[in-house]
């Protein structure tokens, strides 16, 4: 009875060390699937599963699946840090993926720098995590601050001058308003409203008050997707018919849900091609693959978790049958001219932008995004 003990453990022992069909490639992630941004956050994993989904239906990379393991922070910096720890030291996965915030990554960045663990495709265009060049972030988005600046040039390219300026008082509120105040600049304009409110109690209607009083045609908000649509709210209430312009964290169906009937017209900024431009293969492969699952439209948000699949499956081949921690940052590192699918991405020791695609779009009657 013993001798078969000893050969059952030893084979059990053997089929989860060694047993490539068991095997499988542990990748992390935090954000905040309730809270604020729950509807970018779902949106955003739908996307990224999307293709995940598909590697392992053909067998995944270098024979093991890839495994993402989703812990929701509630948008709380403190509970990101907190998950990216569970997730790194003690479920012990090779990489994270995705998070979801400025404050929340920057909040992870201790973490991946003491255990050497790279983050693909952080889902915020924060300036901090460009510059100088993070070692373990690999980012796949554009910047806000080139989103912020082109927003502000084509309202003045279309006449608009007096622009107000409210953002979130916290790194992502700042980062997006550096890029807003360099495109009036250029523009030779100056903000007739600049206004930040505290992202865990705001309170819009004195700022939509002074918004209204000072004849403003567009305004600029830095914000998550449920404080634009309660300063929406608010400017409407005022008695304020300026265009709402926003980011492309705001970028999900589920936000223009949120904004009900005040969703016509709103400018919204994005960094990826229009999701019905089947001219981008990317856009296309994303497009049969989401059919394929019942589903009858892709959202920018699902086609920047997309990308940022693409970006981290291409990394995993790279790192081999073994893909260690190191080995895949130094894989993510190599990569250069990589075709997205129209797209291409490029890293380096001293590179780790990712793209630079800014573009607008603004939502139209039948509640979609238009370009």
């Amino acid at each position: 009875m013993k001798q078969w003990q000893t050969l059952w453990a030893g084979l059990a022992l053997a089929l989860s060390v060694g047993g490539t069909s068991h095997a499988q490639i542990l990748i992390g992630q935090t954000a905040g699937f309730s809270g604020q941004v729950a509807a970018g956050v779902k949106e955003t994993t739908d996307g990224a599963r999307l293709y995940i989904d598909a590697i392992n239906a053909k067998g995944g990379v270098n024979g093991q699946k890839i495994e993402l393991t989703s812990l929701d922070d509630k948008f709380d910096p403190k509970l990101a840090a907190e998950n990216a720890r569970k997730l790194i030291e003690e479920q012990n996965v090779a990489a994270m993926f995705l998070t979801r915030g400025t404050p929340h990554t920057e909040a992870i960045i201790p973490l991946l720098e003491k255990h050497g663990v790279a983050l693909v495709a952080p889902s915020t265009g924060a300036m901090v995590l460009h510059q100088p060049v993070r070692k373990y972030i690999f980012n796949v988005r554009a910047t806000y601050q080139r989103e912020a600046e082109k927003a502000m040039t084509h309202l003045a390219s279309m006449g608009i001058t007096r622009i107000a300026l409210v953002y979130a008082d916290d790194s992502f509120g700042a980062d997006g308003i550096a890029g807003a105040q360099k495109g009036l600049a250029s523009a030779k304009l100056t903000p007739v409203v600049v206004e930040k409110f505290d992202r865990a109690k705001p309170d819009f209607p004195p700022i939509a008050a002074k918004i209204a009083k000072a004849d403003t045609q567009a305004v600029l908000m830095v914000a998550s997707g449920s404080a634009v649509v309660d300063a929406g709210n608010a400017l409407r209430t005022a008695g304020s018919a300026a265009q709402l312009v926003t980011l492309s964290n705001n970028a999900s169906g589920g936000f223009i849900k949120s904004l009900g009937t005040n969703a016509r017209g709103v400018i919204v900024t994005q960094v990826y091609p229009n999701e019905r431009a089947v001219t981008f293969p990317m856009v296309k492969e994303a497009q049969e693959l989401a059919k394929a699952k019942g589903l009858t439209e892709i959202s920018p948000a699902m086609l920047e978790g997309f990308a940022a699949a693409k970006v981290l499956v291409e990394g995993l081949k790279r790192a081999g049958p073994k893909p260690g921690r190191d080995k895949i940052h130094a894989a993510l590192e190599s990569i250069k001219k990589f075709d997205l699918g129209g797209l291409e991405v490029n890293y380096g020791p001293d590179d780790h932008t990712g793209l630079d695609f800014a573009d607008l779009s603004i939502i139209g009657t039948d509640g979609k995004f238009r370009r």
